[in-house]
C-alpha cells in the first residue's frame, strides 16, 4: 500500500508518537470518587498502539492456521467497549480484512448469508452474539477475549508483518444501515476511499483551539461506518473521546461528562440532541453549559425549526454535517456564523467531485420555483463508494435531494424513494414494509403505510378492511407480517402489535391526483398518537 494513504492504522501509529501521552479514550468507571463524582480511566494513544499491537500478535495466531491473510473476518460484536475497538484494528493489523456486524442484526441466518456474500473465512462472537451462533454457520467461530485474557508474554514476539497493499485493495466491509430485499447490501471499503475519508478530517475535525485538547463523545458503535470514521478523522488530532455508559445518554450524563470529564465538543445525533434541548429550556444551568461547549455538531438529519432556532438564539455554537454511510460519513457541512438567513445552509466539502442533478418533477410533487436537485457522488470522487453500489453511469446516487439557495448553499429537500431515517439516521425501507403487509394480509387490510421519521422504528398505519374487532385484528395482522420483520434489522421492523395503528378504511391523507397516502402528512396528523406510542416504549 501507498505510503501517502491514510488509514486507521497509519493515523493510529502516527498519533501515538504525536500525542503519546494524551488520552484517546476515557472509559467510564464503575467506582466514583469519595465526594460522589464519575470517574474515567485514562486510555492513552501510545497505550491504544501498544494494546492493538498485542491484540494483532493474538490473532495471527489464532487466525494463521486456519486462513489466508487477506482473508474476510466477521465480527459480530456490540462495537461499544475499547475491547471490540482493539479486536477490529487487531484483526486488521494482523493482515485481515474486518467484516462488521452489530447486535442490530439479530437474526444468525442473515449474518451467515453476509458472511458468504462477502466470501468470509471466519467469525468472532463476543459473550454475548455467541449464544446465538447455530450449527448452520459454515466458518469457524472464534471468541473474542476480554484484553486481560490476552497471554502477555505475546508482547516479546514479533508484530505480524502487514501483507503489501493496493489502493484498491478492501480494507473494511460494513453494511448499508436498511435492508433490501430482506437483507443490508455489502459495503466494501477500499484504501483509496479510506484516505479520502480520513482527508475529510481537515474540513470536520479540526479544533477551535490547537493549544487544548478536543474532548468529545462516541456517536454509536464501531460497528458502523459513522463511527469508524469519527475516530480516524479525530485521531489526527488527537482528541480524546469520552465514552458514556449507554447510547442515547441521558441528559444527566451529559452534564458530568461536560463538568468532570472536560467535554467541550459534542457530537450527537440530531434526535439525541433534542432531548438535550427540551431540558436546557426548563434548566439555566444546563443551557450554561451547552453553550459554554466550543461547538454542538449534530448529524443524521436536522434539527427542527423550533430546536435550531432555540439553540441558536441561545448561544449554542451549532453545526450540522449530513452524510451517508456509503460515503464515509460526511459530505456537507452546515455555513454557521451569526447570519440567521445562512447559517443553516449547507455546504458540499471541499476538494471531491459532486454533482446536483435536477430531478423530473411529476404531478403528485410539491411545486415551487426551486428545482429539486438529486446529489451525485461521481466515479472520480475519492469517496465515491464501491462500485457494487454505483448506477449504471458509474456514479453513486445517493437519492438524497437538495435545493441550491445560493451559489454552492443548499438545503435538505427529503428523498426521491421509499426510505425513510429512523432516530439514529439508520435507514428504513418503507415501501418493503408496506408491500409485505398487502401481500401477507389480503382482506385483512385495504390499505396501509409505515412512518417513523426519526424514530427508533417504524409504526404500520393500517385501513381496516376486515370486521375483526381492534385487538384480535392487530394480531392477526402482526401474525402473518412476523416472519418478514424478524430478518430485518431492530430499527427497520414492527416490534409489536402496538406498533400497528388501525384506522377507518380512507380516512388517511391522501394526495389529490393519484390517491396516494401521504407518508409525511401522516406523520403530521397522527403526531400526538404516535408521540404516545413511542413514549410507552415497544
Amino acid at each position: 500500500m501507498s505510503s501517502s494513504l491514510l488509514s486507521h492504522l497509519s493515523i493510529l501509529k502516527d498519533s501515538s508518537e504525536r500525542f503519546s501521552d494524551r488520552a484517546v479514550f476515557k472509559i467510564p468507571s464503575e467506582e466514583s470518587t469519595s465526594s460522589g463524582i464519575p470517574r474515567w480511566e485514562a486510555i492513552t494513544y501510545k497505550q491504544f498502539y501498544d494494546d492493538v499491537e498485542l491484540c494483532a500478535k493474538y490473532w495471527a495466531r489464532e487466525l494463521s492456521s486456519l486462513i489466508p491473510l487477506r482473508s474476510v473476518v466477521g465480527l459480530w460484536i456490540g462495537g461499544m467497549t475499547y475491547t471490540d475497538v482493539l479486536h477490529i484494528y487487531a484483526i486488521s493489523r494482523a493482515g485481515y480484512i474486518p467484516q462488521l456486524f452489530s447486535l442490530r442484526l439479530p437474526n444468525p441466518a442473515i449474518i451467515y448469508e453476509l458472511l458468504a456474500k462477502a466470501n468470509a473465512s471466519a467469525l468472532v462472537c463476543d459473550s454475548v452474539t455467541s449464544g446465538f451462533i447455530d450449527g448452520n454457520c459454515m466458518v469457524p467461530v472464534l471468541h473474542a477475549p476480554f484484553l486481560a485474557e490476552i497471554d502477555l508474554a505475546l508482547s516479546s514476539e514479533s508484530s505480524p508483518s502487514l501483507p503489501a497493499c493496493e489502493p484498491s485493495d478492501c480494507a473494511f466491509i460494513f453494511h448499508t444501515s436498511g435492508s433490501t430485499s430482506g437483507s443490508p447490501k455489502l459495503v466494501p471499503c477500499n484504501y483509496r476511499w479510506l484516505d479520502a475519508v480520513a482527508r475529510k478530517a481537515s474540513q470536520t475535525a479540526v479544533p477551535r483551539d490547537s493549544d487544548r485538547q478536543d474532548v468529545t463523545t462516541c456517536v454509536g458503535s464501531m460497528c458502523h461506518i459513522g463511527q469508524t470514521m469519527l475516530l480516524i478523522c479525530l485521531m489526527q488530532y488527537g482528541t480524546c473521546i469520552i465514552q458514556p455508559k449507554r447510547l442515547p445518554f441521558p441528559t444527566e450524563e451529559l452534564v458530568n461528562m461536560i463538568r468532570f470529564g472536560n467535554l467541550n465538543r459534542l457530537w450527537q445525533f440530531a434526535t439525541f440532541f433534542s432531548v438535550h434541548l427540551k431540558a436546557a429550556r426548563k434548566d439555566s444551568d444546563l443551557l450554561s453549559l451547552l453553550v459554554n461547549l466550543e461547538e454542538v455538531t449534530t448529524t443524521g438529519m436536522a434539527l427542527s425549526q423550533e430546536d435550531e432556532a432555540f439553540a441558536y438564539q441561545s448561544g449554542i455554537k451549532l453545526k450540522n454535517i449530513f452524510g451517508s454511510t456509503e460515503c464515509g460519513g460526511t459530505t456537507f457541512v452546515s455555513v454557521g456564523g451569526s447570519d440567521p438567513t445562512i447559517r443553516h445552509h449547507l455546504r458540499p466539502l471541499q476538494g471531491l467531485s459532486y454533482a446536483f442533478v435536477p430531478i423530473t418533477s411529476t404531478a403528485d410533487e410539491h411545486q415551487s420555483t426551486a428545482r429539486l436537485l438529486e446529489f451525485v457522488v461521481l466515479s472520480d470522487s475519492g469517496d465515491c463508494p464501491d462500485v457494487s453500489l454505483r448506477q449504471s453511469d458509474g456514479h453513486f446516487h445517493t437519492g438524497d435531494l437538495f435545493q441550491e439557495v445560493g451559489p454552492g448553499s443548499y438545503i435538505f429537500a427529503g428523498r426521491d424513494d421509499d426510505w425513510i431515517k429512523t432516530e439514529n439516521s439508520l435507514r428504513c425501507d418503507t415501501k418493503s414494509i408496506e408491500d409485505n403487509a398487502r401481500a401477507m394480509c389480503g382482506t385483512l387490510i385495504s390499505e396501509c403505510i409505515a412512518v417513523g421519521t426519526g424514530r427508533p422504528f417504524p409504526a404500520l398505519f393500517v385501513e381496516a378492511g376486515s370486521e375483526l374487532d381492534e385487538v384480535k385484528l392487530k394480531k392477526e395482522i402482526f401474525r402473518k407480517i412476523r416472519h418478514f420483520h424478524s430478518r430485518r434489522y431492530i430499527h427497520e421492523s414492527i416490534v409489536s402489535t402496538k406498533m400497528i395503528i388501525v384506522v377507518p378504511k380512507g380516512t388517511l391523507p391522501r394526495t389529490a391526483s393519484k390517491g396516494n397516502i401521504r407518508r409525511k402528512a401522516v406523520e403530521e396528523a397522527y403526531k400526538s398518537r404516535l408521540d404516545e406510542l413511542y413514549a410507552s416504549g415497544n
